[in-house]
Parts: structure tokens; C-alpha cells; sequence
């Protein structure tokens, strides 16, 4: 429908770094389709496109990791997002160390959590990963935070 695109294409959405592990297998990418939906319990909504090399890695996972993005490191997003795991490893060009559940997480974010999924749902071209957080770093406050306009150029690593 024109007048939804129209107007979902207005939004400023934050965008996430999420990424997971299963064996010896780690995976990120960039995020846009995030939401908390539930406050009690807590609950969180990740949307991976069912073509990306992360989503696949996900399917096995009992973890994924969320990042937000300080503005100052735009690259880690771009990396993230126009890059794939099919191709190159992202681990590889960013500091990160072993979190919860051995899960990656990236030394530049400005917070994050972990999640254990506790279901999946199809939702269109992107799978929905419900998560219940477990544990996480969050800072005092946020300076500004990677969002959508900030990325919207990019070429993705595969296509949404």
C-alpha cells in the first residue's frame, strides 16, 4: 500500500547490530525490524531476513546478542550491514570478546543484552525471534545512536 510506505519510509528507526553463535559459527548483521513488546515479562522482537547468512546461524541459536550503536561508529554499522558472513568474517575487522552464552559481542556498542529466543514466527521475508532478555551493559545515558538515516545507502550483504 503507497500511503504505509510513504510513511513507514518517514520513521528514523534505531538500528541494531545482532549477532549469535552455535558451535563454532558466528554470525552478526544490521537490524532495522526490532521492537520491545512486552514490559512484564520483558520481551524483545527480532526480525532477520530468511536470505541472510546471520538468519541461518540463528535457526540453531538459543542466544542472539542486540547492540546499540554509538553514532561515532557508523562503520561497525556499515560493516555489519553491507558485508556477509557467506563471504567474509565481520569478527575479524571489529574488537569484540565472548560474552553470555559464548555469544560475540562487539567492544564498540554503546549497550546491549542477550536474549534466549524462546520462539520463532514467520512474518513476511523475515523471521521473528522473540526474545526474553538475560543478561546485558547499559551505559548512563546514550550519546546519539546509529539510526536508519544513517544507513540508509547502504548496498546490503544480501538482499532484505
Amino acid at each position: 500500500m503507497e500511503a504505509f510506505e510513504k510513511l513507514v519510509s518517514m520513521l528514523d528507526y534505531p538500528m541494531y547490530v545482532v549477532t549469535t553463535r552455535v558451535g563454532n559459527h558466528r554470525a552478526g548483521c544490521l537490524v532495522g525490524f526490532t521492537s520491545q513488546v512486552s514490559i512484564g515479562p520483558p520481551r524483545f522482537l527480532v526480525g532477520l531476513s530468511d536470505k541472510n547468512h546471520t538468519y541461518r546461524i540463528a535457526q540453531d541459536a538459543t542466544h542472539l546478542a542486540v547492540h546499540l550503536l554509538p553514532r561515532t561508529h557508523r562503520e561497525l554499522a556499515r560493516l555489519f550491514g553491507s558485508e556477509t558472513g557467506d563471504r567474509i568474517d565481520k569478527f575479524a575487522r571489529t574488537p569484540w570478546h565472548e560474552g553470555p552464552y559464548g555469544l560475540p559481542i562487539l567492544d564498540d556498542a554503546a549497550g546491549w543484552f542477550v536474549g534466549e529466543v524462546l520462539s520463532r514466527y514467520d512474518v513476511g521475508d523475515h523471521v521473528g525471534h522473540l526474545l526474553q532478555p538475560v543478561e546485558g551493559e547499559a551505559p548512563e545515558t546514550f550519546d546519539q545512536l546509529v539510526t536508519f538515516a544513517d544507513v540508509h545507502d547502504l548496498e546490503p550483504g544480501h538482499e532484505a
